[in-house]
């Protein structure tokens, strides 16, 4: 079953049912075929199937739209790869309130989600961000720029005002928002930044202040997430730029399809002769924008046709948003974000200190009489102040609605576009729509030739378009293949709609990067077929070869020594027979190492405490690697000592530390001279230090046998049970468990069986 952008649809794959008006569609989109310069996994009917190499799972990305997939609003994708879990965005639709205005959450588990980076802090981009960190099991880090991070909470307790009024399940509150704002982590542009492997940079987008596009690196694969951009500078924007490095995987908006923009200069030539035309004729201009974004630049645009014209300086301009008269201190902070035609006019005097435009408090202040321009919030006319002033002006001929951005499907403004001769109110009754309606562009967004030419400059090898209504999506997608044909280095082009999966494969070469001494051994005199031995450390997709001698130096990763101890018991066999036995089996690699009499008095040595570990000494280091002392042997016995009473009451003791007072510590029953009824065996431990309490030294050391020099075999002090010992690495485990077979095998042999 094909799918859009001539992708294959996985029937077998059912997508859960989210909440909100559109149900996504149940299918997982896949890469046709082979092709490209990165080959994406066979379909399932492709005859390459049973020919293909094995797939990895970790060598698969998959993108997953939970909102704008094949619609404008709610932007919210998932972007999984090498275990990493990438949000971008979290925006809420501006068609719906309450929880039916949420991507679709139900899609993913928020708790496996690494960060989210937010492009921008209009209302489709981020206002269900405070949801997600404050309702959900979402732990992970939110980015944003500093523009952005500024401006977003503003924003949000005014959507929050105005959505409470009109939802009676809104998501969350202003705590809950409060909350979300101080978690958020705020970023420059071009700044690197890199959580647990993931590498990001933002870059200029162009769309409103503060906007970024998103160039994430994971595992040495590249992704560019353009979000809203803009390639035109306007009044005080910079365009977006264009990163430089090479990108595997463009995620591009696709609002306007393949429509194109009437140039700059002409749209606001007519922009200004509609609004010059309503006041001339009496009546009111409403104007539904964003409160922040296209906003300023029509006023800019309104303060400077004003100034050239005294005829109309007696026509108030109002701008109706209190937000905004507050956000405006962000923009005066960050003129440097903004073009050079701004920065100069900055120097001299401040562009947004406005001498013809007013604002407008609330409707409490604000006197109809006259013709006026009103720039009012929302820009889509779903609720609030615009949706008043509409209601309350159109019946009347004299007034003009001028729509200067895009509207979504399923708003008011949308309905409106299409030239009603009514409207229903927001208490449901009828009113006539007497009012001129006009349309002009000024969206900050992409047209068919800037989207064109900067995917072309950027190159990718796989294309996913987002953004846009289904007609100008697969519009747009249709267009671009047939621009570029048959090219063999043409991007593959993706549509996905909302909890459609992209699969796309990349298996990238691993190359560790020699350190230290390895590194100059390899540079001074290389040599083909060379073999350079060292440890090979990865940390988030970065490996590097060192020497085990500098593994402190250049890692955070300490060298230790696990020193294995086992205990075989013994019922009837005597020490020969298992020197018999393990010479049988190793002869040319067993040594027998004859028992050592007891040692002359030897005091301890200074930063060395002796440890008793059934009947045998052992000496361990008091000071730990960190102090830059030897790495400690870690005895790892199976067997406890406390398990035989023999042990206990036979072998030396650890000799007692005396109080802050200086008092000897009560002596034991073995250190006062009390004979154990046990007889007491010389033990099996090599060095030998002296009892404090008794006086005496430790007994003789007893015989051991050592096999390929590696597993050391000694007879317990109590006499029954062998003591394995070795250390412990992969190859040395292998010789120990053949040594333990034949000490287990010991006591069923016929000389064991006639010896008992």
């Amino acid at each position: 079953m094909t799918g859009p952008s001539g992708t294959t649809i996985n029937p077998s794959y059912n997508a859960p049912r989210a909440p909100g008006p559109h149900q996504p569609g149940p299918s997982l989109l896949r890469p046709a075929g082979p092709g490209g310069r990165h080959g994406a996994p066979p379909g399932p009917g492709s005859p390459m199937m049973h020919n293909a190499p094995r797939i990895r799972a970790d060598e698969m990305m998959h993108f997953t739209p939970l909102g704008a997939g094949s619609e404008v609003g709610r932007s919210c994708h998932i972007l999984k790869f090498k275990g990493k879990t990438i949000m971008l965005d979290c925006g809420a639709h501006p068609a719906y309130n309450g929880l039916g205005a949420l991507p679709f959450f139900d899609e993913i588990d928020p708790e496996t989600v690494d960060l989210v980076l937010i492009t921008h802090f209009h209302i489709d981009h981020c206002a269900s961000l405070p949801y997600l960190m404050e309702k959900t099991m979402f732990k992970g880090r939110v980015f944003m720029t500093h523009p952005t991070k500024a401006i977003f909470k503003w924003m949000m307790s005014d959507y929050v005002r105005v959505s409470a009024s009109s939802a009676d399940d809104m998501p969350y509150d202003e705590h809950d928002l409060q909350n979300a704002y101080d978690r958020i982590e705020a970023i420059d542009f071009h700044q690197v930044v890199e959580v647990e492997g993931v590498r990001f940079t933002a870059y200029n987008a162009g769309h409103v202040l503060g906007a970024a596009m998103f160039l994430i690196e994971v595992a040495g694969v590249r992704v560019l997430y353009t979000g809203d951009y803009s390639r035109e500078e306007d009044r005080h924007l910079m365009s977006a730029e264009q990163p430089r490095d090479q990108v595997d995987v463009l995620v591009c908006e696709s609002t306007y399809g393949v429509q194109n923009h009437t140039p700059r200069a002409e749209r606001e030539a007519l922009f200004t002769s509609l609004v010059h035309q309503i006041v001339s004729r009496g009546g009111r201009c409403l104007i539904p924008i964003f409160a922040l974004g296209r906003a300023q630049e029509l006023l800019l645009i309104l303060e400077e046709y004003w100034a050239e014209h005294p005829e109309l300086q007696h026509v108030p301009i109002y701008y109706a948003s209190n937000l905004a008269r507050k956000c405006m201190a962000v923009y005066e902070t960050y003129v440097n974000m903004m073009n050079q035609r701004i920065r100069k006019q900055f120097a001299q005097k401040n562009p947004f200190k406005f001498q013809h435009v007013s604002y407008l408090k609330n409707m409490a202040s604000f006197d109809d009489v006259g013709p006026c321009v009103m720039m009012a919030s929302p820009a889509m006319l779903q609720s609030g102040l615009s949706r008043e002033l509409l209601e309350l002006w159109c019946p009347d001929r004299k007034n003009g609605l001028i729509i200067p951005g895009y509207v979504v499907e399923g708003t008011l403004g949308k309905h409106i576009l299409s030239q009603p001769t009514e409207i229903t109110s927001s208490s449901g009754s009828k009113l006539p729509m007497r009012c001129t309606i006009d349309y002009i562009s000024f969206s900050a967004h992409v047209d068919f030739a800037q989207n064109r030419e900067f995917i072309e400059l950027i190159n990718p090898t796989h294309l996913i378009l987002v953004h846009g209504e289904t007609n100008m999506m697969t519009r747009l997608r249709n267009a671009l293949q047939s621009v570029w044909g048959d090219r063999e280095d043409a991007a593959r082009i993706y549509s996905p709609k909302n909890a459609e999966s992209v699969a796309l494969h990349f298996k990238g070469e691993k190359y560790a990067k020699a350190l230290g001494e390895l590194a100059a051994t390899i540079a001074d005199a290389p040599v083909p077929g060379q073999v350079v031995q060292g440890l090979v450390v990865g940390k988030d997709f970065n490996y590097h070869l060192v020497s085990v001698n500098e593994l402190r130096e250049f890692t955070d990763l300490r060298a230790a020594v696990v020193h294995q101890r086992q205990y075989v018991p013994l019922e009837s066999a005597t020490w020969d027979l298992v020197v018999w036995h393990l010479e049988l089996v190793y002869p040319e690699w067993t040594k027998v190492i004859p028992a050592v009499p007891a040692a002359e008095e030897v005091e301890p040595k200074e930063g060395f405490e002796p440890s008793v570990a059934n009947g045998a000494e052992a000496t361990k280091p008091t000071k730990s690697a960190e102090d830059g002392e030897s790495p400690a042997r870690v005895a790892t016995p199976d067997k406890s000592d406390a398990d035989s009473p023999e042990k206990s009451a036979n072998g030396p003791t650890t000799p007692t530390k005396l109080e802050s007072d200086d008092k000897p510590a009560t002596p034991t029953k073995a250190e006062s001279g009390v004979k154990s009824p046990s007889p007491a065996p010389a033990p099996a431990k090599t060095d030998s230090v002296d009892n404090p309490a008794s006086g005496t030294a430790t007994p003789a050391k007893p015989a051991s046998v050592v096999v390929c020099d590696v597993v050391r075999v000694t007879m317990a002090a109590n006499r029954r049970e062998l003591i394995v010992e070795w250390d412990g690495n992969p190859v040395n485990d292998v010789l120990a468990d053949s040594v333990l077979a034949v000490l287990l095998h010991v006591e069923s042999s016929p000389a064991s069986v006639k010896s008992a």
